[in-house]
């Protein structure tokens, strides 16, 4: 992430920051992801966008990451589509 990017400050109650593993840069991570993979998820970061914010250097590891999080790519009604053809096209 560059040095400029701006800081964000998010008050959580000492005792749910405890329960959350602590206050510090674990717990600044958790909250990072979490709003990066919700933006993800409802559209407001593509792939690219949410690698920039989390510092994953590839499409690999992005995925890795996802998938250790139980994320996955929406299926849209064009990817069944175009797998339904595919289908057709080799036979089945």
């Amino acid at each position: 992430m560059p040095d400029d990017a701006p800081t964000v400050a998010v008050h959580i109650p000492a005792a749910l920051a405890d329960h959350l593993g602590g206050p510090g840069p674990g717990l600044d991570r958790q909250a990072l992801e979490a709003l990066a993979i919700r933006a993800y998820q409802a559209g407001d970061l593509t792939a690219y966008e949410l690698r920039q914010m989390l510092g994953i250097e590839t499409r690999h590891e992005l995925d890795g990451f996802l998938k250790a999080r139980n994320v996955y790519e929406p299926v849209t009604l064009a990817d069944v589509q175009h797998d339904e053809a595919t289908l057709k096209r080799l036979g089945y």
